[in-house]
């Protein structure tokens, strides 16, 4: 894991020398020192780290990939200096800016939320990280039970989780927004440009919206491209290749040594969005591999589940699609197949300690295994769904804006999308009617309904499948998560007051569509994180160009008119593609993978029913009074057994469960020095909530 992580102080001057580093990150790195000291903390690469610096108190570090030319960071540093920090995330890419002025400290989190930054009070100053768990430790901070609980009833209510962590006195800096500190003293502010509530802003024409649209991946993807190529070293005798291996060859060997290709690769599913960062990057100018990879191809992985029987029609026509586009002759496939062992819910036992928890830990196994097959610098096509996708709420957008017309496709697409029923005449009605009655619901109004339906319990309408009832679900201000029914009733209660407490806060600004639509964008940026972390190979980087500043605010461009149509994604990609210069797509290209997705897991659940039952024999998750551990076993032994069951709920309170477990095996603290903190994070364990 790499993180930065610094402080502002109240001190005027650098610290005595006998005192300036009784405090330091294990295995820090030193950018700047006191009195506001920086590092860089993990296995960042030597390109990843950038530093210009306009005089002795002006200075500007860039982490992560970024586009910007060096003189380009020094104009921004300069606009910084006069405050205007939309300048600091204006380029391509996916980082975290950190500007100094004299005593005053800039520290920027993206607009999606995978770039997150953290803070809390200390020593009487502030001190900021790109990770949260370093500063819990910094403060010996217990954990936040209540925090934990909106994450599972609400998890994408920005309403009922606010800028808390799972860690208690350490927050997070909203999504757009960036830490400015003076002195110590925190304060945090927003860089989106701020709309008028008195009319609304004018929208592109589709077109020009679209060519915003590739403008921005292509540029995103041609960032990656032309930063430097990694490649494992050798590590001893262990990491040489040990020679010809009967039925393996050096790909094989590479992944059994748990080492990434050089150069660079993409997933490859034979769905749109990876699809289209394939071809992207295959076509553009440049060389994804090296001489010691695959020359000029670039990479491309395709996992192929062997144990999931149901959902086996639409993953023999993924597996066609990727073969079909692997023609591309500056594409290199390779094909990763796994059997029982690769299903969600296995090698539970083993697994790195997250920053936060997130469903990613249950498939983190799987995953890897079709990473470890990829490159250095592997390109994977998360968040394309969340940019460019719809969320149903937007038909009430529409409505606000007296667009009546615009409702006929999407609605008549719903009723066509379970298929013929006794009630599919009547879906259009009832969407519609869904629509206008949340386009008529106050923003206090539909959080206070959120709240009391977490207090009665009220989980009847959560969808257990069939596209109808998950949009009319979404058609609301906000609602409880898929975990929701499994807590207990002490647990919904502290979260209702949250809810209530925000609805009796001033009504925020923005409609229906664009608030559910930016809160799911978050969610799915914080669990992208997680993954990142649970899945992590030596010597690789991840990259999601769909999250990156530039790509999320171009998709933002796009007309609400243009995302509710059907097929709006994949419509998109196509003209993104055609743009670049791809124009021959097989055949089903941009069909959705949500059928062999659920397969996988029913059948993961199946294979290791055995191992999640006695997982919550005795879950920490009942000692902290969240669930009662008898409702959960019965609950995995149902969906094992093939009820209708929120199979999304169940993967979150297996991996929060596994995430509390990590953490209170943890040995050690991330700081050092004579005055470190004595004890890590939640030391003294979890511990039962008193009754409300």
């Amino acid at each position: 894991m790499r993180w930065l992580v610094g402080w502002s102080s109240t001190a005027t001057g650098p610290a005595p020398a006998e005192e300036g580093h009784t405090v330091l990150p294990v295995g820090a790195q030193l950018l700047w020192g006191d009195p506001d000291p920086l590092w860089a903390v993990g296995d960042w690469r030597p390109d990843e780290v950038r530093v210009v610096q306009a005089d002795a108190e002006t200075r500007l570090a860039v982490f992560g990939v970024c586009g910007a030319t060096d003189d380009q960071l020094r104009v921004g540093l300069f606009a910084a200096r006069g405050g205007a920090l939309r300048h600091l995330t204006a380029w391509p890419g996916s980082y975290t800016a950190v500007a100094q002025v004299g005593r005053r400290l800039t520290v920027t989190a993206d607009l999606a939320g995978a770039r997150p930054v953290f803070h809390t009070p200390w020593a009487g100053g502030t001190a900021y990280a790109t990770a949260a768990l370093p500063l819990a430790d910094l403060i010996e901070a217990g954990l936040d039970i209540g925090h934990l609980a909106a994450l599972l009833a609400c998890p994408d209510a920005p309403e009922a989780l606010g800028t808390g962590t799972p860690y208690e006195g350490v927050h997070r800096v909203p999504p757009g927004h960036a830490l400015v500190l003076r002195g110590g003293t925190g304060d945090v502010t927003s860089y989106e440009p701020t709309a008028s509530l008195a009319v609304a802003a004018p929208q592109l024409p589709p077109e020009q919206a679209v060519d915003g649209v590739r403008e921005a991946l292509v540029e995103a993807v041609r960032t990656r491209l032309a930063g430097p190529r990694h490649a494992t070293e050798p590590d001893g005798l262990e990491g040489l290749d040990p020679g010809p291996v009967p039925g393996m060859g050096p790909a094989e060997r590479r992944a059994a040594r748990g080492a990434p290709a050089p150069g660079v690769g993409a997933d490859l599913s034979g769905g749109s969005a990876s699809g289209t960062l394939a071809l992207l990057a295959a076509g553009l100018p440049g060389v994804p591999g090296t001489l010691h990879g695959h020359g000029e191809r670039l990479l491309a992985v395709t996992f192929n589940d062997r144990a999931t029987n149901g959902g086996k029609p639409y993953r023999d026509a993924e597996l066609e699609r990727a073969r079909t586009i692997a023609a591309n002759p500056r594409l290199y496939h390779v094909v990763v197949a796994a059997g029982e062992e690769a299903l969600p819910y296995a090698e539970l036992e083993n697994g790195p300690l997250t920053d936060e928890p997130g469903p990613a830990l249950v498939t983190a196994g799987r995953h890897r295994r079709r990473l470890l097959a990829g490159s250095a610098d592997h390109f994977v096509g998360h968040g394309a769904r969340q940019v460019l996708d719809a969320h149903p709420a937007r038909l009430a957008d529409l409505l606000l804006d007296r667009r009546r017309r615009h409702l006929l496709r999407p609605v008549t697409a719903l009723a066509r999308a379970d298929g013929p029923s006794a009630h599919s005449a009547l879906v259009p009605f009832t969407v519609y009617r869904a629509a206008r009655r949340l386009a008529r619901t106050t923003y206090g109004e539909g959080i206070a309904d959120a709240a009391s339906r977490l207090l009665e319990r009220r989980f009847a309408d959560e969808p257990a499948g069939g596209a109808v009832d998950a949009s009319l679900a979404a058609l609301s201000w906000c609602r409880p998560g898929p975990a929701a029914r499994w807590l207990t009733g002490e647990a919904l209660a502290e979260v209702s007051v949250r809810l209530s407490e925000a609805a009796l806060r001033a009504p925020a600004a923005g409609r229906p569509g664009e608030r559910r639509a930016r809160a799911a964008l978050t969610r799915h940026a914080a669990d992208h994180r997680v993954f990142e972390q649970a899945v992590e190979v030596r010597s690789q980087r991840l990259h999601a160009p769909f999250l990156d500043n530039q790509v999320v605010l171009a998709c933002r461009a796009l007309p609400d008119t243009l995302r509710v149509q059907p097929g709006a994604r994949a419509a998109v990609l196509r003209a993104v593609l055609s743009g670049a210069g791809v124009r021959d797509l097989p055949p089903g290209w941009g069909a959705t993978s949500h059928l062999t997705h659920a397969a996988a897991v029913r059948a993961g659940l199946r294979t290791s029913i055995g191992d999640l039952v006695r997982l919550f024999d005795a879950p920490l998750l009942a000692d902290a009074g969240l669930v009662e551990a008898r409702v959960v076993r019965k609950a995995l032994r149902a969906a094992a057994e093939g009820a209708t069951l929120p199979l999304d709920g169940l993967a979150e309170l297996v991996s929060t469960e596994l995430w509390l477990r990590r953490l209170m095996a943890r040995r050690g603290t991330c700081w050092t020095g004579t005055a470190a903190p004595r004890q890590r994070a939640v030391a003294g364990g979890v511990v039962p909530r008193p009754s409300l």
